[in-house]
């Protein structure tokens, strides 16, 4: 084949020929290092995102160790997902973005890598800011249990909405927050007086930002085990992290 490709060009006058390598797959960190409440859901849910990684032609490699934040650690990821990584709010000790590592995550922003924020991703790092204002909202509150709830997808033509039903009944852990920040794009709303709250305010649980120069995908979903089995939100979080690496 490279032989033919050679007399082509001799024939039609061009000097060389070169062939392009193969695009690599993006490469995702897939980081649930915990020390606030430790999610029974982490484990299975670990396991699911790399399985998914293979169906969406990702390379996801899996880490809980905090030094990963660094420059060298870093450098070959074009995306991290945050699977449930709460600190303790009454802990400061136990927040492991310090220092250096908090260098690494805000070059590794500024640079245009992609961030998604599962859950408890929000339920973390209440002493930066910075991480805050990432994330787009920090978790404040969730009634009791897992109940079943109604959800309305609100933004229909996102990238990370495809493939899912624009209202659907979930069971999970419903989280309030803090400081969302309403510049963020919504992609799905929690009717509250569906899991017998008398708020009759949509609640926020999905959207996106763009951020110092990089994408940001955050989900409250994720609490429960069986969510990741649950199709809808497989194709939610493949199409967030989709949107964050910037792929079609």
């Amino acid at each position: 084949m490279r032989k033919w490709l050679v007399l082509l060009a001799i024939c039609m006058g061009i000097s060389s020929v070169s062939t392009a390598a193969p695009a690599k797959d993006p490469r995702v960190l897939l980081f649930s290092h915990s020390t606030g409440y430790r999610h029974e859901s982490i484990e299975p849910g670990a396991a699911t995102i790399q399985a998914l990684g293979t169906r969406e032609k990702l390379t996801i490699v899996h880490s809980e160790d905090p030094n990963v934040f660094s420059a060298d650690g870093l450098k070959d990821y074009d995306a991290i997902i945050f699977l449930s990584t709460s600190t303790d709010p009454k802990k400061p000790e136990s927040e492991w973005f310090q220092g250096p590592r908090r260098d690494a995550l805000q070059a590794f922003v500024h640079r245009g890598g992609g961030i998604v924020g599962i859950h408890a991703a929000s339920d973390s790092h209440y002493g930066w800011g910075w991480y805050q204002q990432m994330i787009g909202a920090h978790f404040a509150k969730h009634p009791p249990g897992t109940p079943e709830g109604t959800l309305t997808v609100t933004d229909k033509r996102h990238r990370a909405n495809k493939g899912v039903p624009p209202t659907m009944r979930r069971v999970d852990e419903w989280y309030y927050f803090d400081d969302y920040d309403p510049r963020s794009t919504l992609l799905m709303t929690l009717d509250p007086q569906s899991i017998g709250e008398k708020d009759v305010n949509p609640n926020p649980v999905s959207w996106t930002r763009e951020f110092e120069g990089g994408r940001v995908f955050y989900t409250a979903m994720g609490h429960t085990r069986e969510t990741y089995s649950d199709p809808n939100f497989l194709n939610h979080l493949a199409g967030g992290l989709a949107w964050v690496l910037k792929r079609k």
